[in-house]
């Protein structure tokens, strides 16, 4: 079983050390009636999120058709000597009946159906102890959300009703001007599949390293390096090292130019097999102008026909389409050719995206594919429309994917 740091199977762990850390801070005041204000002075949260999601693929008998409600309920204290802590449990449930594969591998899922990766459950989402006593550093120990750089790498998966989170000890420092160093050390990845599911989480020894310097003009700089000791799969573990920068430079009062550039290498990492061996890359240019932006990019995983550059704690939802037809990289590897078109229309946010997927290896043609998002905000809530149309030529099969998702938080 995993040894979490947090949640149902690390609790023991979290409490003694706010023991600790409360014992520490009772030598020097008065630990109940500062402590008690702390806890009164707390904030919290309700977050609902509804979506029905609609999925027609060409191959599966039936239509999808998920009609899921995610409810989160969170709490945080107030600082008391740097100190503060924060917990968060989601469930989700299924309004309605349950007409989708739930993708927990379990013998419950609904293999009939397509798979809308949002299984039914009650979690922990996070509980950590924060510590912001140190200059300019701030100190996150148990179960957290990540999300570094755009989540390429490392993210939290949040399209999804379960979120991905990390039982981790993370280090945030800007002691240096314009500077933000990040460091976490992670033996847990809590994914969305849900503790109970046959894929269960990801038992890790993860040292993450994430430098990003923001003085510059023209942009971002980022340089990092991701660790990742996958301890039941350890032929998988990798070692990725990369930089990026992106930003934007005024052509005009009107208008703007953007651009960003990555570039990381891959290799094998403690077990890992000495076939990793892979490259990314990424060249994105576009503009902003009277209201509207549109990005050209090319994104490159690459592959050799034995292995294709892996990325298994990021946000896959967000790259590479909607369809989530390649959250796996092919062996032969992945290019993403893609044009993003976005701005307001009377307050609504709007967004059309085409992709062209085919091989870094061989150049085999892929497939293609367009998505359309429309959202609109009322103050603390939320309203949203989103279709994926994928084309496949040689990777799976065509599929349709409409949402509809109405979110209130409070």
């Amino acid at each position: 079983m995993t040894q979490s740091f947090v949640g149902y199977k690390g609790a023991g762990s979290v409490a003694l050390m706010a023991a600790a850390l409360l014992s520490s801070a009772n030598a020097i005041a008065d630990e109940s009636s500062s402590f008690a204000e702390a806890v009164a002075s707390g904030k919290a949260g309700l977050d609902l999120r509804y979506r029905f999601e609609m999925v027609d693929q060409t191959g599966v008998s039936k239509k999808a058709k998920a009609s899921t409600l995610r409810t989160r309920l969170n709490y945080a204290t107030g600082g008391y000597y740097g100190m503060s802590a924060f917990v968060e449990l989601d469930d989700v449930s299924v309004v309605g009946s349950t007409q989708y594969n739930d993708a927990t591998g379990l013998p419950s899922a609904k293999t009939e159906y397509p798979v809308v990766a949002d299984p039914t459950g009650t979690e922990v989402n996070q509980a950590y102890l924060s510590y912001a006593g140190l200059a300019d550093t701030t100190i996150k120990y148990g179960r957290q959300r990540l999300i570094l750089d755009n989540a390429r790498f490392i993210g939290n998966v949040g399209w999804r009703q379960n979120e991905q989170t990390y039982d981790a000890v993370t280090l945030v420092n800007k002691s240096l001007p314009a500077t933000t160093v990040v460091y976490g050390y992670v033996n847990n990845v809590n994914r969305i599949f849900g503790e109970d599911s046959a894929k269960g989480d990801i038992d890790t020894h993860a040292h993450l390293i994430n430098l990003s310097y923001g003085g510059l003009t023209a942009g971002k700089l980022s340089v990092y390096g991701y660790l990742l000791d996958l301890v039941n799969a350890s032929t998988a573990s990798t070692k990725t090292l990369g930089a990026r920068f992106g930003g934007g430079t005024p052509v005009s009062a009107d208008v703007k130019a953007l651009y960003t550039v990555e570039y990381a290498q891959q290799s094998d990492y403690k077990g890992g097999a000495a076939t990793i061996d892979a490259t990314y890359t990424l060249a994105e240019v576009g503009a902003a102008a009277y209201g509207v932006t549109a990005k050209l990019g090319r994104e490159s995983l690459g592959g050799d026909g034995v292995y294709g550059f892996s990325t298994p704690l990021a946000t896959l939802h967000a790259f590479n389409g909607w369809a989530d037809k390649f959250l796996a990289t092919p062996a032969s590897g992945l290019i993403d050719t893609y044009l993003n078109v976005s701005g307001k229309v009377s307050g609504v946010k709007l967004m059309a995206v085409y992709h062209d997927f085919k091989a870094d290896s061989g150049g085999a043609s892929y497939g293609s594919e367009a998505d359309l998002l429309a959202a609109k905000k009322f103050g603390k809530y939320t309203l949203l429309a989103k279709y994926a149309a994928y084309s496949a030529d040689t990777v799976a099969t065509d599929t349709n994917k409409f949402w509809l998702m109405g979110q209130a938080s409070f």
